[in-house]
């Protein structure tokens, strides 16, 4: 996980607009705000990415 995938993933969460395991809403959001880099990264990397949800760790 890049730094800028993990501070937009943060950015997301910040927000309180969705459930962070939503990852269809996460990615609807991302890309509403230009996170591409999210968008790509959730379509290939779900499990790291629920990982760093639950963990804080990447």
């Amino acid at each position: 996980m890049t730094d800028t995938v993990r501070v937009q993933i943060l950015a997301i969460r910040d927000t309180g607009l969705t459930n962070m395991f939503d990852v269809t809403t996460v990615q609807r959001l991302a890309l509403d705000r230009g996170f591409y880099e999210l968008v790509c990264y959730l379509e290939e990397h779900r499990r790291e990415y629920a990982h760093f949800i639950m963990t804080g760790k990447a």
